[in-house]
């Protein structure tokens, strides 16, 4: 989850910024009301326990691909990378810093792919800490989400979609905050019906949104391939480590730029009882993801 939010900007390059807003709005809220379990899909497994219920298994590769990247591919891979080079001072060592979170990004993905598989119930830290530390820090950790982290991250993301969504029919003014905040609780009832529905339906959603936003990405990265062929490289690649700030601060917050746009690889344990075997299925997609989301 996405507690705070670097600043954002006015202007995305080949594609409209309100439409990356209600892209990132719809493919983060989704994946964010997943392991809020609804009853509709649940069914009754007739085994020892009668009145034992089991989620349906409809999550395959491609769907859990989607929801991790639905978290992580949002107005974070778009917006930090000029924030964690403003910062760090050089191109060199921004893309070390890139790469220095992927990596940590990949190393725990990989830690909790492996205890997806050894604990096979849904709820992500709350069921690992439950096993660990027993059911006080359990019920605070999830106090913590439920409560604070998840409904004022949901927020946060639902009012920068519905500013940015009504923008356009303001020229010479700023919405109006009633407006905003009717569009915001819209979007997210909107959603919350959607996930309710059923596992197929808002896997469908995500995945739509998720290709959206990579196609977003390709542009970005054509747009700058193109402009390297041209030979418009702003003398960057002879100078590529000049300028570089290695001072606490500035590398601290260029991290934090770094690791705030990969937060999200943790999504997929909290419906780790809707995957279709996940003892294969887990690591595999955590390690597709990493390395894809690499790209950044």
């Amino acid at each position: 989850m996405k507690h705070s939010f670097p600043h954002f900007v006015n202007e995305t390059p080949n594609f409209s910024y309100v439409q990356l807003s209600l892209v990132d709005y719809v493919g983060r809220q989704l994946p964010l009301l997943t392991p809020f379990l609804p009853f509709s899909t649940m069914a009754t497994e007739k085994d020892s326990s009668p009145d034992k219920l089991k989620l349906k298994t409809e999550v395959g590769l491609l769907g859990g691909v989607s929801l991790i990247a639905g978290v992580m591919v949002g107005s974070g891979i778009f917006m930090s990378p000029q924030y964690v080079l403003i910062y760090i001072g050089s191109p060199g060592a921004s893309l070390l810093i890139w790469a220095a979170s992927g990596l940590l990004a990949m190393l725990a993905s990989l830690c909790y792919a492996e205890l997806g598989t050894v604990i096979r119930e849904s709820g992500g830290e709350y069921i690992y800490i439950l096993h660990t530390s027993g059911n006080i820090m359990a019920f605070i950790c999830a106090f913590t989400n439920n409560i604070v982290l998840r409904p004022t991250s949901m927020i946060a993301v639902a009012l920068i979609f519905a500013q940015n969504a009504l923008t356009p029919f303001y020229d010479d003014c700023q919405p109006p905050n009633g407006a905003v905040k009717c569009l915001a609780a819209l979007g997210i009832m909107v959603l919350t019906v959607v996930n309710c529905f059923n596992v197929r339906s808002s896997i469908t959603v995500t995945v739509l949104f998720t290709a959206m936003k990579v196609l977003a990405l390709i542009i970005i990265m054509t747009g700058g391939v193109v402009l390297l062929i041209q030979g418009d490289t702003s003398n960057s690649l002879q100078n590529f480590f000049e300028g570089t700030k290695l001072s606490i601060r500035p590398v601290g917050i260029a991290f934090y730029q770094c690791l705030w746009s990969y937060d999200g690889w943790n999504t997929l344990n909290h419906i780790t009882e809707e995957i279709n075997h996940p003892e294969v299925i887990m690591s595999s997609i955590f390690s597709t993801v990493t390395i894809v989301l690499h790209i950044k």
